[in-house]
């Protein structure tokens, strides 16, 4: 798919999708072949007409009456997401949350490996398990030289606009940003700020009687 194309598609189709492959998966590991649009659509906490059109964005998938190879389907949004491979990260910032990501093994069963971190404090410029902790000066041409496009961003939140603009400049095109500040990029980075503080406000809101 082109990138403008990819534009087209809305975020929370995107995320919708991430959700039914992993249900897909789950199928796949119980030896399931195929799945109707009801079923899948319940798995992934859908309606089915939501389910139909979040994959229509896509092609079309599915033969009326028998449902959706489950291989098929797994397959196309794997290389739809770009994870049929593993995809190199780098993560910036090694505290307590970014060294407890890096300790984390289960990203390359979801497609994806962190090769380095850098952090500006040579005090935690150090291994983590296999993953090197480098300093900032070495983030750019290491971009460079590994075609790195994504990044984790785990810096405080006076620092973070600074950093994820050396990050862009870098090249990098995509940010998981965990600092508690909305970073601001150019038209064709894709940023995800994950506020943990704003999700835990959002299930309060939910519990109050």
């Amino acid at each position: 798919m082109k990138k403008n194309a990819r534009g087209s598609i809305p975020r929370k189709t995107v995320y919708r999708l991430s959700i039914y492959f992993r249900c897909l998966t789950r199928l796949k590991h119980n030896g399931i072949q195929t799945v109707s649009s009801e079923a899948l659509a319940r798995a992934a906490g859908v309606k089915p007409t939501q389910l139909r059109k979040d994959l229509a964005h896509f092609g079309q998938f599915g033969t009326r009456g028998l449902g959706y190879e489950v291989e098929q389907l797994s397959r196309m949004i794997s290389d739809v997401l770009g994870t049929q491979s593993l995809q190199p990260v780098i993560l910036v910032g090694a505290g307590n949350l970014g060294s407890a990501l890096l300790s984390y093994g289960g990203f390359a069963q979801e497609g994806f490996e962190i090769i380095a971190a850098f952090d500006a404090d040579p005090a935690r410029q150090r291994a983590r398990g296999r993953v090197p902790v480098r300093g900032m000066s070495e983030l750019p041409n290491f971009v460079r030289e590994r075609g790195v496009r994504m990044a984790i961003l785990c810096v405080p939140a006076a620092a973070a606009q600074e950093v994820a603009n050396q990050l862009f400049a870098a090249g990098i095109t995509g940010i998981l940003n965990f600092a508690p500040l909305v970073i601001h990029g150019p038209e064709d980075v894709m940023v995800n700020n994950v506020n943990l503080a704003i999700e835990l406000e959002n299930l309060s809101y939910f519990i109050q009687d």
